[in-house]
């Protein structure tokens, strides 16, 4: 992954390539971010981000005669440490959920505006996901299949939290981020930040989406609406 000071290199696959021009003209125009590589099918995407090991890649639900949700787990296995976003012009719930559960970082519509993707990619590179809340709610009760956890662990886990690490995780289960919820509980940020380090050590998440899932599965958060 690129230090604080490189910029976040970004790779395009999508088979079109008037949208692969408008994304790297807005990419590449924003401080911190360069479009690295691009392509508009399988084997020339799998060839490429192997070649440059992106940092995020933009990759297209329908790539014409190849798939993406297919390409997905290939490319994540030739750069394990890379991040996904899913560029989709469908709004079907079961696309999304296959995607996530494939890898995928991150989903953005592809009517939403040019902002929100450079937002997903801020927001993936700092170790988050780019996400509806009612898609994390729906995509917990997939990774729940056949993973049960018994109930006194979990239990166990969950009397070790104090009241202020409880009111931080319902709030991040409502999508706040760490200055709204500083200002919310009238706390530093790095109070917060040292909140969080704790809640994952506890609960044994690895980061904020996991701890969103746990806690609508564990009834730490109310689950969207």
């Amino acid at each position: 992954m690129a230090s604080c000071d490189d910029p976040v290199r970004v790779y395009l696959i999508d088979d079109h390539q008037l949208l692969r021009d408008g994304l790297r003209v807005l990419i590449n125009a924003q401080q911190g971010l360069e479009v690295v590589g691009e392509a508009g099918g399988r084997e020339e995407a799998l060839a490429g981000v192997s070649r440059v090991k992106p940092d995020v890649v933009l990759l297209d639900v329908d790539l014409g005669n190849d798939d993406g949700l297919e390409l997905l787990p290939y490319l994540i296995d030739r750069v394990p440490s890379m991040h996904v976003i899913m560029l989709t012009g469908v709004r079907d719930p079961e696309v999304h959920r296959r995607a996530v559960l494939m890898g995928a970082m991150g989903l953005v519509l592809k009517e939403k505006a040019a902002e929100t993707v450079l937002r997903a990619i801020e927001k993936v590179c700092a170790g988050e996901v780019w996400l509806d809340r009612m898609l994390i709610a729906s995509i917990l009760n997939e990774r729940a299949r056949g993973q049960p956890a018994s109930h006194s662990q979990e239990s166990e886990k969950i009397a070790r939290l104090t009241d202020r690490e409880r009111e931080v995780i319902a709030l991040v289960g409502d999508g706040l981020r760490n200055r709204q919820i500083c200002e919310r509980l009238v706390i530093s940020e790095a109070t917060v930040r040292h909140h969080l380090t704790s809640i994952f050590s506890k609960l044994n998440v690895a980061d904020r989406f996991e701890l969103a899932v746990y806690a609508y599965r564990h009834h730490l958060a109310e689950v969207p609406k």
